[in-house]
């Protein structure tokens, strides 16, 4: 079948950002925008031809449509095969394992993770490469300079196909498989974690509450908690995933699951907690009055890992979003095994485990993982969480207490400012960038500042560096507070301010998180002019 050549031109702001492009549902779906983009990436990754190559979203409105559009130009760039999730559906970690299973050219992932879903919200694709990671920066260069010059892109004139039906068909002369989008996956984590000891604590009267936020892990989690691990039926609530995630914000944080952690706090709570997001790639987790940030349970993590099978032997060494709290910094140093502190963004993580360095990283942002693929893992995380309970026979509260005795406590919170005008949001960067020299030996209340600058990295695998990946200030106490523009919003900009305190007195390690960084809370707003810039009394969201 002969392709059709569509004549285009370049359509502005195509700039993927740290997990693809991102942009509003509708904009993706304007005359030749989907397509523009598309094209880009086939040709930015030197063409498709006798490629094979996964796709799979998270379900979210347009999602299906625009498999069917990504099918149809495959074919007609010469790719030789497509291996799709029945429906459309695949979660970003499962997606990734399929790629390293069946050894494909990488793959097309339609998420915008735990952004909400609609056709007046939020819509997202991205790259993965043959490791299974998101693209690295030097590919999605290329193909933001493609979508810099395109003038055509290939297609073919064919009927959508059914995407429902497990099995073989065509479209053109490509093969399509359509597969079970759990099975691979939930093999996967039942070789990596000890099943008979997860198992036996849900038959000793153990109890869950997963919310998957009608969003993609429900069918996952329904069938390895409730299904392969005998958890309760109803463990697993709001388990369809559904086009606009049922009108919710598929983020899982204290603010968005607050069902969850309403239920958590409470006399009736069960003993253990967790969430994830629109894609499957982040996690919360909560114990019987017990929240724990995404830093501390990196931390608890490394530290308890070697519990499950596929860790039994210890980790090669740990790595960290700067942004990430230095609370798995201590486990590393206890241990004796390499830390790295990366750029924001999961594809800086990938030449480390590629090239065996790391085995566990994690984000602040709650996307935790390991070496078992290249994207962070929500469900993963969960089970190892449960793994640990079953080890050890304590509760969440427990664990961390017995934690923070040993490694000390980071107090740590994420306060994001949502939507602000990029021109207030770029003016307050640049305003804080202007002072660096200044900054230091500045008193704020009861803090003295150390150190001011923006963070860079040099890659310790291929030398690549990496520039303006945040503004750190550094405090004489040893808190610092870090200012971040975020790079997964569609409208305007966020201001993330994470703020961090390192507290080692006995007696002060259980206060509230927000009460501890109170004074780091009023320094960060005085320092950066916050109310004064962005007009803004209070953050939007406090994770």
């Amino acid at each position: 079948m002969e392709p059709i050549l569509v004549d285009t031109q370049p359509i502005d702001g195509q700039k993927p950002g740290t997990s693809g492009l991102r942009k509003k549902t509708k904009v993706f779906m304007q005359p030749h925008y989907l397509e523009n983009y598309v094209q880009s990436i086939f040709d930015g990754i030197g063409g498709v031809q006798g490629k094979t190559l996964v796709v799979g979203g998270d379900g979210r409105y347009f999602n299906d449509s625009a498999i069917q559009t990504i099918l149809r130009m495959a074919a007609a760039n010469g790719a030789s095969k497509c291996i799709v999730g029945q429906g459309g559906i695949c979660s970003t970690p499962a997606a990734s394992n399929l790629i390293r299973k069946n050894g494909t050219d990488g793959g097309l992932i339609l998420s915008a993770s735990h952004n909400p879903g609609g056709p007046d919200e939020d819509f997202g694709l991205k790259y993965n490469g043959p490791n299974g990671g998101p693209a690295a920066e030097h590919v999605t260069d290329k193909i933001f300079d493609r979508t810099k010059e395109i003038v055509q892109y290939k297609t073919l004139d064919t009927a959508d196909i059914d995407l429902g039906a497990i099995g073989t068909t065509k479209v053109g002369d490509m093969t399509v498989e359509i597969i079970d989008p759990v099975a691979d996956y939930a093999e996967l984590m039942e070789k990596l974690f000890d099943f008979d000891a997860i198992a036996k604590l849900f038959a000793g009267g153990f109890t869950m509450r997963f919310d998957a936020m009608h969003a993609v892990t429900g069918p996952y989690a329904k069938a390895i908690l409730e299904g392969r691990l005998g958890a309760a039926e109803g463990t697993v609530v709001n388990a369809t995933p559904l086009p606009d995630f049922g009108g919710g914000h598929p983020d899982p944080n204290p603010i968005w699951a607050k069902g969850l952690m309403d239920l958590m706090m409470g006399d009736d709570a069960p003993d253990f907690g967790a969430a994830s997001d629109g894609d499957g790639d982040r996690n919360m987790i909560v114990g019987k009055g017990q929240y724990v940030t995404p830093s501390d349970s990196l931390a608890v993590l490394a530290a308890q890992a070697t519990v499950a099978p596929a860790y039994a032997d210890g980790l090669a060494g740990v790595a960290r979003s700067m942004p990430t709290s230095g609370a798995v910094d201590r486990v590393a140093e206890k241990k004796g095994i390499e830390c790295f502190e990366t750029p924001t963004g999961w594809k800086f993580f990938g030449n480390l485990l590629d090239a065996g360095r790391a085995t566990l990283c994690g984000e602040e942002s709650a996307g935790t993982g390991s070496n078992h693929v290249r994207e962070k893992d929500g469900l993963w995380a969960v089970l190892l969480w449960l793994n640990i309970l079953a080890a050890t026979g304590k509760s969440v509260k427990e664990i961390m207490a017995d934690h923070w005795a040993e490694y000390g406590r980071n107090y740590y919170s994420r306060h994001d400012y949502e939507d602000v005008e990029a021109e207030k949001a770029n003016a307050l960067m640049d305003g804080l960038r202007a002072r660096f020299e200044e900054l230091p030996g500045q008193t704020y209340g009861p803090l003295t500042i150390a150190t001011a600058d923006e963070f860079a990295y040099d890659d310790p695998v291929d030398g690549s560096r990496a520039t303006k990946q945040g503004i750190r200030i550094g405090f004489t106490s040893g808190g610092r507070v870090v200012f971040r523009l975020s790079g997964t919003g569609t409208v305007g900009a966020t201001i993330r301010v994470y703020l961090e305190e390192y507290e080692t007195d006995q007696s002060k390690l259980h206060r509230d998180a927000q009460e501890a960084l109170a004074p780091i809370i009023a320094a960060a707003d005085e320092i950066a002019g916050i109310v004064k810039n962005t007009g803004r009394e209070a953050p939007n969201v406090i994770t």
